[in-house]
């Protein structure tokens, strides 16, 4: 997909990114509706488009480090990085990180799971903005910027490529600058 020759490059941005998301009903279980960005992530120029919108959505907020939260967070998160600037700091499931971390657990709209980082990966001063494909329920976001916290570095936001809207999981990181390039 291009980029059309219209005037407005992020509504543009906005319906590539809607075309090239499936929905998969029933996945991981009954009534959820999941949304693979393996159609977006396979577009080389749409890939690069999508980096570029969300490190843009932050530009301004001298990031120092990117968070990015397992496992498309990494995809997403490791170039927004590079585009910025900024370090890059991988925030893993229970157990996949080799030295002391921090842990938060947290419900999913579909069970329980837990986020490390570790302990030495960010500090004071540190600004740092969180990635992730998907703003659900909120709560792996929530859980992240209270990893954030604990380790007492400033938390700019959360870029998101997709926000499900009608689950308001914007309104769970409360004052959590939240930004996402497409909402459903």
């Amino acid at each position: 997909m291009t980029p059309s020759a219209t005037t407005n490059p992020a509504a543009d941005l906005d319906r590539d990114i809607r075309s090239a998301v499936r929905e998969v009903p029933d996945f991981p279980k009954q009534g959820i509706v999941f949304k693979d960005i393996t159609g977006v992530l396979i577009d080389a120029a749409l890939f690069k488009r999508v980096v570029k919108g969300m490190a843009e959505l932050f530009a301004r907020e001298q990031v120092t480090h990117v968070v990015g939260i397992e496992s498309r967070g990494f995809i997403l998160g490791a170039p927004i990085a590079v585009e910025l600037g900024a370090g890059f700091v991988p925030m893993r499931k229970p157990g996949k990180l080799p030295s002391a971390v921090e842990r938060v657990e947290y419900a999913l709209e579909y069970g329980i799971d837990a986020l490390e980082v570790h302990r030495d990966a960010l500090h004071w001063g540190h600004r740092v903005l969180i990635v992730d494909d998907v703003l659900a329920t909120g709560g792996t976001a929530k859980a992240a910027c209270d990893l954030i916290a604990m380790l007492g570095s400033h938390l700019v936001g959360c870029a998101f490529l997709l926000e499900l809207s009608a689950l308001r999981g914007a309104r769970r990181l409360g004052s959590v600058r939240s930004q996402a390039l497409t909402r459903y």
